[in-house]
């Protein structure tokens, strides 16, 4: 009996790869929030009911005040000009702002059950004495009044966006930070990514009556087409919306906005906001039939979208993911409003659902969103995933490898000595990630991993080494060597055929690996007469085989190769002359820095 006990505890430990001792913290909003339109500013009070589920007694929290770092002579300003390259990202230079074009948000009267509490503002960060300790299991109300100014557009917040959008409300409030196992999240706002609180919002915008608000969550009238919307307050109009288990809350707004709503799959509905231009409105109208089938696609392929709205809203800068909404600064050309639709889209999986630590594993959400940005991409245009989506991503990442100015995807996002590095590591080096795991596990066990990864994890915070456990579960392939090469290490893959020689009837083929990280390779041996054979070499690390993929009619598996040996033989049992070629990485799907030694064709 004792015995069945024991198994029965273990099936439950390990029914999610997390271990025992994951927990997460829980932060409920009441925020109300009044937008004065001719001055850009705003005032609002909320509320957070915040329970402490960690194992440890909390004497301080912290809040992200990320408007801040839009303010002359914020930390993000001086980043801005004294990083070694450009930050492509930004137009505009923080510190030349005008005092009307900065951004900014204050916080007073905070107060924790009633009680009011000592504050250190440090740029975007705001650092809070509890007057009592939160003890382990515990709940706090904190209570709050704030206000801020809305800065011209500079990265993706802001006003009077460089398409006309008047209001792109993200990160707007005061945010509280995460406690993880690792403690508290506290990295300053320097234009990259972010890392939130689960949790339920209730917000409630107060704007002037002429302007159409869009926003995370459900709005709660009964007909969100209706231009009348919200209750009437003398020249303001009053927008509720709630957003459960969610871990931001970001809004937009326009006096021109047309407002299209389009039925999606699974009975979720399609919001739609963009601006009355004519320039516009026809690829906005395209792109909503688009959306439903990247939505479905999505459905099918990683799990069920698993709220009942999603909004795709004109606003902002480039594109950005937030909770339920993302916000695209474009229209005028279809196919390039097609891919940042189809990449943040995405990203409703990918940091919406599957909300990783952005600073720490941006890789994981990036990567993610443009690898299968572009498979649903590929879906609706009809066009071959590999190789037509897949190259860029390979030479971009190459280049960053041959450049020298490479770092480990274990950087902290705001540490990266060129910002070029952090966009290749997160975009590029993400995507190849996931696409050398499909090659090296097999495709039917890539999309059982993704399934199987987001079935388990949909509302947590999952990290690197959760995918890999769920990746080894699903393929019995280990795969620890894999995901600390990659992302712990700049190691290259290098390979190179060596030598290739005939004896007593055979040819001997010799492959070197220059590389210090070590892949398995399927070898491409084509014949004069046609035929061809894939020579499978797993290596030992690996302690399992992929199974022969659907491309290879003429699977050989040979000797696994173990990392400790630069060189490895096989033989072929066939004369050279009647070999035409010889390829070590025919897919293309290794990372191979250096392809000029990857194949031999023989005359």
């Amino acid at each position: 009996m004792r015995i069945i006990i024991v198994i029965i505890l273990c099936l439950f430990l390990t029914d999610k790869a997390h271990t025992q001792n994951y927990w997460q913290q829980n932060a409920d909003y009441k925020i109300n929030v009044d937008l004065n339109v001719k001055d850009n500013t705003y005032k609002g009070d909320q509320e957070i009911l915040y329970k402490n589920n960690s194992r440890d007694t909390l004497n301080k929290i912290f809040f992200h005040l990320y408007f801040n770092a839009f303010k002359v002579g914020s930390d993000m300003a001086v980043r801005l000009e004294n990083g070694d390259d450009k930050n492509k990202r930004f137009d505009i230079n923080i510190n030349d702002l005008r005092p009307e074009e900065e951004g900014f948000l204050n916080v007073t009267n905070l107060k924790q059950d009633e009680i009011k509490i000592e504050t250190y503002l440090s740029d975007t960060i705001l650092e809070v004495i509890l007057a009592n300790p939160l003890l382990p299991g515990e709940s706090s109300i904190f209570t709050m009044d704030f206000n801020g100014q809305v800065p011209i557009t500079i990265r993706r917040a802001g006003r009077d966006s460089p398409m006309g959008v008047k209001f792109s409300m993200a990160q707007w409030y005061p945010k509280i930070s995460e406690y993880d196992y690792e403690g508290w999240n506290t990295s300053p706002y320097h234009g990259r990514e972010f890392h939130g609180v689960w949790g339920n919002f209730d917000v409630t915008i107060k704007i002037d009556k002429d302007y159409i608000v869009a926003a995370s969550g459900y709005l709660q009238e009964s007909d969100p087409s209706n231009f009348k919307l919200g209750k009437k307050f003398g020249n303001k109009r009053i927008w509720n919306f709630v957003a459960p288990k969610v871990h931001d809350f970001t809004w937009a707004a326009d006096p021109e906005y047309i407002h299209d709503i389009y039925d999606g799959p699974n009975g979720v509905i399609l919001n739609f906001y963009y601006r009355n231009d004519p320039k516009i409105i026809d690829n906005w109208k395209t792109i909503q039939p688009v959306t439903a089938e990247i939505m479905k696609f999505f459905n099918e392929n990683i799990g069920m979208y698993p709220y009942k709205q999603y909004s795709v809203v004109q606003g902002g800068d480039g594109g950005m993911e937030y909770s339920m909404l993302t916000l695209i600064n474009d229209g005028e050309d279809l196919v390039p409003l097609v891919s940042v639709t189809s990449h943040e889209l995405a990203h409703a999986w990918f940091q919406g659902v599957l909300a990783t630590n952005e600073m720490k594993h941006y890789w994981m959400d990036e990567g993610s969103a443009s690898y299968f940005g572009d498979l649903g991409e590929s879906h609706v245009f009809n066009i071959d995933f590999h190789p037509f989506y897949t190259r860029n991503a390979y030479r971009d990442y190459i280049s960053l490898a041959k450049s020298g100015q490479e770092m480990p995807m274990t950087t902290n996002a705001n540490r990266f000595k060129y910002n070029r590095a952090y966009e290749d590591a997160a975009y590029d080096k993400g995507f190849v990630f996931l696409s050398q795991l499909k090659y090296i596990i097999g495709d039917k066990e890539f999309i059982e991993t993704i399934k199987n990864y987001f079935d388990t994890y949909k509302f947590t915070h999952p990290l690197p080494n959760d995918l890999r456990r769920i990746a080894e579960q699903t393929s019995g392939i280990l795969l620890n060597w894999y995901l600390t090469d990659w992302t712990n290490t700049t190691n290259q893959i290098n390979y190179a055929i060596d030598k290739v020689e005939q004896s007593s009837g055979k040819s001997k083929v010799t492959i070197e690996r220059i590389g210090l990280m070590p892949m398995p390779l399927e070898i491409l041996v084509k014949y004069k007469n046609g035929n061809e054979e894939y020579y499978y070499i797993p290596i030992s690390l690996m302690r399992g085989e992929k199974k022969q993929p659907n491309y290879a009619e003429n699977w050989i598996q040979v000797k696994d190769w173990s990392w400790a040996h630069k060189k490895y033989s096989f033989e072929i049992d066939s004369k050279l002359e009647s070999i035409e070629s010889i390829d070590l990485n025919p897919t293309g799907l290794i990372a191979d820095t250096d392809s000029s030694n990857d194949k031999i064709i023989f005359e």
